[in-house]
């Protein structure tokens, strides 16, 4: 029986626990990608496990357009697919249309990364053969490889990623690579040319934002010092972020006078990551831009109030993480349920200065 026909005909019912069918590696496979930024980083392993383990096979990224920067970085990506859909919102019309679409592509499998019962609507109207994702939120039918999380086996999101390149009775191969992206050299002189910046001076980027919410993010006057310390060191501060983290961007630069750009705002995320492959040291807020940075291997400092880098910390041997663990935190609410924020309020310049 044809490969294609044979897959078709397994789409019809559900694997047998732990089982895996191995099509011919030059066929598609679809990835549903995570609505973060972060998120899409910590993708990357699997994806570089994917092409390692069938090199002829071509990878599409279903994605939500913000994360589409990152995606693009990733040479092991093909083509990167935009998912229209906002956060919660079913639309099951307009995803059985996009399924009956993606239909026409001839995708031999996909593999579902968040695991929303949505997210698993579009593989499962496209027909795709092999439908691969963890269960919950009641999605088991519309799986075909469906996988129990082992979550003691894999703490991190990363890691739980990645182990849905290999079958379910695989265990996943140690040491994990990190995440890595790619900036394009080129589009990067041609950001540095259109905003008028230079790399001839140590660059030190700062980023403020935190899409989350306030309540990762460190007070503008405590980067205001990092950005006094290090001009006084003879850098230049780039602040990046998205056009939110502007005004936070301005405030650190009425308080720090100096070679400072804010470029909140300014850039798309493809271009904020060829610019930040530039930085000899990065320190960030926990969020998509701080995974970037680690991605990249540059020197980061990581802050951490609300949130926990037990589950999403960032992947490198530069990053060092600073958080107080005070005894309220981690909370993961967006804004500080008790008013104060003093997780980030008490971690001090000082703290990051002295390391």
């Amino acid at each position: 029986m044809p490969i294609l026909r044979n897959a078709l005909y397994l789409s019809r019912r559900r694997y047998p626990r732990g089982a895996l069918i191995h099509l011919m590696s030059a066929c598609k496979a679809l990835v549903v990608g995570p609505a973060w930024v972060g998120d899409a980083v910590l993708a990357q392993p699997l994806l570089a496990a994917l092409r390692h383990n069938h090199p002829e096979e071509v990878l599409h990224v279903l994605a939500p357009p913000w994360t589409h920067g990152v995606l693009t970085r990733m040479p092991q990506v093909a083509q990167v697919l935009t998912n229209p859909f906002a956060h919660g919102q079913l639309a099951l019309g307009q995803r059985r249309a996009l399924g009956r679409q993606l239909a026409q592509a001839g995708y031999t499998r996909a593999m579902l990364l968040p695991n929303s019962f949505k997210s698993a609507l579009v593989p499962w109207f496209a027909q795709i053969p092999i439908r691969t994702g963890y269960v919950g939120e009641m999605r088991g039918l519309l799986l075909n490889d469906a996988r129990v999380l082992d979550a003691s086996a894999y703490p991190l999101m990363v890691e739980r990623f990645a182990a849905l390149a290999y079958p379910a009775t695989t265990p996943l191969p140690r040491p994990l690579p990190p995440p890595r992206l790619s900036p394009n050299l080129v589009e990067q002189r041609h950001s540095l040319n259109r905003l008028e910046l230079n790399s001839e001076a140590p660059v030190l980027v700062l980023c403020p934002g935190a899409e989350y919410g306030p309540a990762k993010q460190w007070p503008a006057r405590h980067f205001a010092v990092l950005a006094q310390h290090g001009i006084a060191q003879g850098h230049q501060v780039w602040i990046m972020g998205s056009a939110k983290d502007r005004a936070m961007g301005d405030a650190i630069r009425a308080l720090a006078p100096g070679p400072i750009w804010n470029l909140c705002g300014k850039t798309r995320l493809s271009e904020a990551v060829d610019l930040m492959a530039l930085a000899d040291l990065v320190v960030s807020n926990d969020s998509g831009l701080m995974h970037v940075a680690a991605a990249l291997g540059r020197p980061l400092k990581a802050l951490f109030g609300s949130s926990s880098p037990r589950f999403t910390p960032p992947l490198s041997d530069q990053a060092h993480v600073f958080s107080l663990h005070l005894p309220c935190s981690p909370c993961f609410k967006r804004t500080c349920p008790l008013g104060h924020t003093n997780c980030l309020e008490h971690l001090l310049p000082e703290q990051l200065l002295a390391d």
